[in-house]
């Protein structure tokens, strides 16, 4: 049984039964022993991939929509620049590259990244170096204008789920 199995299963027995939620959300990410917590899962050697890991193309081109938008909205002269789940950072490096082809934006811009896992957060910090501030949630972002970027975060959240018994629903348990 590996450490988080007994962790969950110690849970179990003390709490009773927990909801799927909650169970995906402590494989996922539990600080020492959560899949994002051990490992890059990203690339050739991880377990899946992603746009910006193919093609430098799709962060530039959502760099200059971005820089549309920024003076779509009146070039607000600071601006919160954040990524929801930023993976190694290679899709905020791309953008960041696009945005210098509009230098008012590059230097309004803060970057802040939400990232839970301290493997993949140490990723980011190589690829992007200095000049990003880091959060474990989002309400933690700063009160500014704000430009979000969330590509293939919204797929890798824990989720709930209900099966029908008879006449009414009942949420999932583990």
């Amino acid at each position: 049984m590996t450490p988080l199995a007994r962790i969950l299963t110690a849970r179990i027995a003390a709490d009773g039964p927990m909801s799927l939620a909650d169970y995906m959300a402590e494989c996922l990410l539990h600080p020492r022993h959560g899949y994002y917590a051990t490992r890059d899962p990203l690339g050739v050697a991880g377990d899946f991939t992603t746009a910006p890991e193919i093609s430098q193309m799709f962060g530039e081109l959502l760099g200059l929509c971005l820089a549309q938008a920024w003076i779509d909205q009146a070039r607000p002269a600071r601006f919160v620049l954040a990524e929801i789940g930023p993976g190694r950072g290679t899709l905020m490096a791309d953008i960041l590259r696009a945005i210098r082809a509009v230098p008012a934006m590059a230097d309004a811009a803060d970057v802040h990244l939400i990232e839970a896992s301290p493997a993949l957060r140490a990723r980011q910090r190589q690829t992007l170096g200095d000049g990003v501030t880091w959060h474990d949630h989002i309400a933690t972002l700063p009160d500014a204008p704000l430009f979000l970027v969330a590509n293939e975060f919204f797929d890798a959240l824990p989720i709930r789920q209900f099966t029908r018994h008879g006449a009414g629903w009942r949420e999932r348990q583990i």
